[in-house]
């Protein structure tokens, strides 16, 4: 690994912190437990579309690592951690079979796939599969809040090719 790529995922690393310590921070409007916009997957969509599965991995688990130890939210970091994997597995091996202009929806299938990992969790955690009837609006939260992230990482990735073209 070169020295470039390592910087930039250190970087990348460093953002997707502080997205993600922010985000804890302010309440959303909504009053649906365990919803949030998840607006540090940006991150992790922008890292696998431009470094690759493997760096976006370590960028996801370092995040959610430091991210919950700062916080002091332990038992957070088992969720955030199933989903955040879960997310980012469906993302990787979705993103060879999707274009470019199709960022939106590899983040719905990714947002699906960590609200499953949540729910894994939060079914094992009580001991209840009458959690599961928390599905449906999770499905719903994942397709509305996965679909704003994947809009701003293909903004934010339109953005970087203007800034590349420009002489």
């Amino acid at each position: 690994m070169n020295i470039r790529k390592l910087t930039t995922m250190a970087l990348l690393t460093a953002i997707s912190m502080i997205v993600f310590l922010i985000e804890a921070q302010i309440p959303l409007p909504i009053a649906i437990p365990g919803v949030k916009l998840g607006v540090a997957n940006v991150i992790t969509l922008f890292a696998i579309w431009t470094l690759g599965w493997k760096e976006a991995g370590a960028i996801l688990v370092v995040r959610i690592v430091l991210g919950n130890l700062i916080i002091g939210n332990v038992m957070g970091m088992l969720y955030s951690m199933a989903g955040g994997v879960l997310c980012w597995l469906i993302m990787a091996l979705l993103k060879p079979h999707m274009g470019r202009n199709q960022i939106w929806l590899l983040s719905i299938f990714g947002a699906l796939g960590h609200n499953a990992g949540q729910l894994a969790v939060a079914i094992w955690v009580s001991g209840t599969v009458a959690m599961a009837w928390y599905a449906p609006v999770l499905l719903l939260a994942g397709i509305i809040t996965g679909f704003f992230t994947g809009q701003c990482a293909q903004a934010v990735l339109n953005h970087m090719d203007k800034l590349r073209s420009k002489p």
